[in-house]
């Protein structure tokens, strides 16, 4: 599996959450030609799928990143960002502040808590490992690719995930996908806060 962020997105330049769907939000000018780099850098990779989220810029990263290409597509509506209750469309440097004073906690107003947030994400990376294509590029946000890095590396998910590179590519193999899901799976069971 290849995992990568979408491009540089209008929110994410204006240093915006957004975590409803329903919300228009494409690339930048900046987020297209990632997002070309992005199609680059994989061109000689063999994809018999993409998975993605709803959301625009991440479907968007993906029309240009695969651009003349025959990959079947899945849509997973659990890899997408958090629900931010209250901080929705609003700094994203409120809404870490607010997550690294209440570690534990849903975000006012409706917000998802990491622990909700993580067992979102363990599922649909489920659902990835299930499917039978050989090799799957996800393309997704920058919060659950953060959360599977540190888990391939044995670090727990922090309420300020670092902020993941736009349209990187990421390789795991099904072994270090599995281990990270178990890892993650295993958090949530009994988190650390």
């Amino acid at each position: 599996m290849i995992l990568a962020r979408h491009g540089e997105s209008e929110f994410s330049a204006r240093g915006l959450v957004n975590g409803d769907p329903g919300v228009a939000g494409g690339l930048t000018p900046a987020g297209v030609e990632q997002a070309h780099a992005l199609g680059r850098a994989l061109a000689e990779e063999e994809l018999d799928l993409c998975v993605t989220s709803a959301f625009q810029r991440v479907r968007e990263t993906a029309d240009l990143a695969l651009a003349g290409r025959n990959v079947p597509r899945v849509i997973l509506d659990d890899l997408g960002d958090p629900n931010y209750g209250v901080y929705e469309g609003g700094p994203l440097d409120d809404y870490r502040e607010w997550t690294t004073a209440h570690p534990s906690g849903a975000a006012p107003d409706g917000g998802e808590s990491r622990i909700e947030l993580v067992t979102r994400y363990t599922r649909s990376f489920r659902i990835v490992l299930a499917r039978s294509e050989r090799r799957i590029l996800v393309v997704g946000h920058s919060i659950a690719i953060a959360y599977l890095l540190g888990a391939r590396e044995g670090t727990p998910p922090a309420p300020c995930a670092p902020v993941v590179v736009y349209a990187t590519p990421y390789p795991f193999t099904r072994a270090e996908l599995e281990r990270s899901v178990e890892a993650l799976e295993a958090w949530c069971a009994v988190p650390t806060w």
